[in-house]
């Protein structure tokens, strides 16, 4: 992880962490905070009612080097997998991508084995999705990374350390 974390913080602005739950993105997040000088911005899932690009366009505005311990990309997942929608149309998703690549930015899509993230989560908080409801949002992030490849930088990392 030290050489990937090494290169990100010489390459890059911004640098936006994705993946399913437990696949290390607060792990690297908070390592490129404190050993790299990244601003660290969590995002939860934007309540329904407040307006979720305006809220990334902010977060994606900040001063500094940034670290997205999870982002807009994560509505683009769960959202049509759990709500039967996603909040963001194609062109704000667009908007969204451009302000990473005009700010020197990279998607860092962190990925691991279902039975890893599974043993995670359990291990974190004694809950999981099952092996088979990861299979698919793991399959969901491929797809959605594959689709944001054509547009801005998109580094895959396969997680298989412990986070």
């Amino acid at each position: 992880m030290a050489a990937d974390l090494a290169m990100w913080a010489d390459r890059y602005e911004v640098i936006v962490l994705e993946g399913c739950d437990g696949v290390g993105k607060t792990t690297y997040a908070v390592a490129l905070a404190t050993g790299y000088g990244f601003q660290r911005v969590h995002a939860d899932r934007t309540p329904e009612g407040m307006d979720l690009f305006q809220r990334h366009q902010a977060i994606l505005a900040l001063a500094g080097r940034l670290v997205l311990d999870r982002s807009f990309i994560s509505e683009l997942v769960y959202g049509p997998l759990l709500h039967g929608r996603c909040r963001l149309t194609s062109s704000q998703t667009a908007e969204l991508l451009g302000m990473v690549a005009t700010r020197r930015g990279v998607l860092i899509h962190l990925t691991a084995k279902p039975e890893q993230i599974h043993t995670r989560l359990l291990a974190r908080d004694g809950t999981a999705p099952t092996l088979d409801e990861l299979r698919v949002l793991i399959a969901r992030y491929f797809a959605v990374f594959s689709d944001l490849a054509r547009y801005t930088e998109v580094l895959t990392v396969d997680n298989e350390q412990a986070a």
